[in-house]
């Protein structure tokens, strides 16, 4: 297969954020009136933070406001930077790695404010990937391939002939709506859980895998 192209998801594949955004949700969701627990927010994970905090709110019965995010961004923030381990062991070799031989680009469903803190903690720049496609740059979020569809489209290469790595259920399910070759991260989700609700092409377990994997395919 002729791969010209890497796609990269954020959270949980280049940084392991969903424990801080999670408890960033938790805590700036009560400010609101939500009372919300950690599994209410598992079937939201990689569908957009819009959708990740407004459904636990609808389900306590409190409509979503776009107020929910800036609050629960400036908690992220700042537990971010509490974290400097967050960001996965290797990752800045393998993104590089990547770089010298394919177009790479980030195609995250979080909004660009928090895909710029995810990048300061890794240590590079938008800029640093061929494109950066975020939640705000399509209509509809995973599990919908628009995402994936608009990065292929910026790097200039056919999404059949791009590898998406992805952590999330609904991101690989856009993944391969988009016909890309999908690559599985159990990050935020076991292999049997990937394997029976997404069916990725490859699993790996860790990042630095990912090389390893790019050149089988």
């Amino acid at each position: 297969m002729n791969i010209k192209g890497v796609l990269f998801d954020m959270d949980g594949v280049l940084i392991d954020s969903e424990p801080f955004i999670l408890q960033a949700a938790i805590e700036g969701l009560r400010q609101f009136g939500v009372n919300a627990e950690p599994d209410d927010f598992t079937p939201f994970i990689g569908a957009g933070e819009t959708k990740y905090l407004g459904g636990p709110a609808e389900k306590y019965g409190v409509a979503f406001r776009p107020e929910m995010k800036t609050v629960v961004y400036a908690i992220y923030a700042d537990i971010l930077k509490q974290h400097p381990d967050a960001v996965y062991d290797g990752v800045y070799d393998v993104i590089n790695k990547v770089k010298a031989e394919y177009k790479a680009a980030v195609c995250s469903a979080a909004d660009l404010v928090k895909v710029e803190h995810n990048l300061n903690a890794i240590g590079v720049t938008p800029a640093f990937f061929d494109a950066l496609v975020t939640g705000s740059d399509v209509t509809r979020q995973k599990p919908f391939p628009d995402i994936f569809l608009k990065g292929a489209e910026l790097i200039d290469v056919p999404p059949e002939n791009c590898v998406v790595v992805e952590d999330s259920i609904n991101g690989i399910k856009a993944a391969k709506a988009a016909g890309a070759v999908s690559v599985g991260v159990t990050t935020s989700f076991s292999r049997e859980e990937l394997d029976e609700k997404s069916g990725p092409d490859y699993i790996i377990d860790d990042i630095k895998q990912l090389p390893g994997i790019l050149n089988k395919i």
